[in-house]
């Protein structure tokens, strides 16, 4: 009887391997078959460019993730992983996190992102998180007034998310993220719901990890605002007629930029000493062509970190490109680490952009 149940335990181990080996295998596929349809995209399909609302959700969030050129969906267990594939966030192992952006980005506007986690023992991970982009006041001018009006305006997005991350299994994790956004500038305002959905899958090989995530999926937007009211004259022809009729000019609606994200990482070395990961993460937008973003990452000791990337790869008439960075973890207390991050990114003929993060955990 004895040697029966073990059988029967060996069998079922075996099964359990097999069906590893067959999601792994099906998984590559899936990849290579996203890489060859990313490659034939470009050539032949239009980008969509300037076709979706919300551009401000596409701006990416953690200097450690855009050192590493973005491809992080299965590199992902820190607090921005609330961007990138909210399942990874079930991979922070301490009570709470507190974590911090600050970027000076293009055209003279600024972008801030924070968040706070607290870890509820076998519930899962929550969190909160903000983000904004902003500009400071610019003067109203007008054809006649060419110097100005004596008005200001200004423009502003923002969105408050909240995030929710379990380990369905050892191998398995599942992260959801619920944000209202809104875009803003002088009367006019839209605003909306969406949605971000991640997965995380640990394989039978410990040093490969596979990270599925869908981001933006929501409602469109529609911009409102005292703006749109006008004086209407319905037939300015005809005598007696009322000039000033109160109307509303109907705007259009937009798309949210939805984005499908499939990477893979590989923990290429793994010692007391030495940490090597790489990440390759394939990307299909709805408002431009499908690319692929690679990354690398080297760590000495847990303690200093050295990156870098190259991200965009096969999108048409991209300014990203190459990415590096680096990182330190430092011990506030023996159980309070602090991690600071910077990253360069490379726009081309645009400015480079250098980001600052950092994150508690306690």
């Amino acid at each position: 009887m004895q040697d029966a149940g073990i059988e029967e335990e060996s069998f079922f181990h075996q099964t359990d391997c097999l069906a590893m080996w067959r999601t792994g295998l099906i998984s590559t596929l899936l990849f290579l078959c996203f890489v060859n349809t990313s490659a034939g995209g470009v050539l032949g399909k239009m980008t969509k460019s300037g076709t979706t609302a919300g551009q401000f959700l596409k701006i990416p969030v953690g200097s450690r993730a855009i050192s590493m050129g973005g491809a992080y969906s299965a590199v992902a267990n820190d607090m921005s992983s609330i961007y990138w594939n909210p399942a990874g966030l079930a991979r922070i192992s301490s009570r709470a996190a507190v974590y911090f952006v600050h970027t000076n980005w293009l055209a003279g506007t600024s972008f801030d992102f924070a968040a706070a986690a607290v870890r509820l023992e076998s519930f899962g991970t929550l969190a909160l998180s903000f983000t904004s982009l902003s500009m400071p006041d610019m003067p109203v001018r007008t054809e006649f007034e060419p110097e100005g009006t004596g008005e200001y305006f200004s423009a502003i997005d923002l969105a408050i998310g909240l995030t929710y991350a379990r380990a369905i299994t050892d191998r398995f994790l599942l992260g959801f993220n619920a944000k209202y956004a809104r875009e803003q500038i002088w009367h006019m305002a839209a605003s909306v719901l969406a949605f971000d959905i991640g997965i995380q899958f640990r394989t039978d090989f410990e040093w490969l990890r596979l990270g599925i995530s869908v981001s933006n999926f929501g409602s469109k937007m529609q911009y409102e605002g005292k703006n749109t009211f006008v004086n209407y004259d319905f037939n300015p022809d005809e005598y007696g007629d009322n000039a000033n009729i109160f109307a509303h000019l109907q705007t259009d609606k937009w798309d949210l930029p939805l984005m499908f994200r499939f990477g893979v990482a590989f923990e290429l070395l793994n010692t007391e000493w030495n940490r090597l990961t790489a990440g390759i993460e394939a990307r299909h937008p709805n408002d431009n062509t499908e690319n692929i973003s690679l990354g690398v990452e080297y760590g000495f000791r847990n303690w200093i970190y050295f990156r870098t990337g190259y991200q965009s790869i096969f999108e048409k008439d991209a300014e990203r490109g190459l990415t590096a960075g680096f990182g330190i973890q430092y011990f506030l207390n023996p159980v309070t680490p602090l991690y600071l991050d910077y990253a360069y990114a490379s726009w081309g003929r645009l400015t480079a952009v250098h980001r600052f993060s950092f994150e508690i955990r306690f």
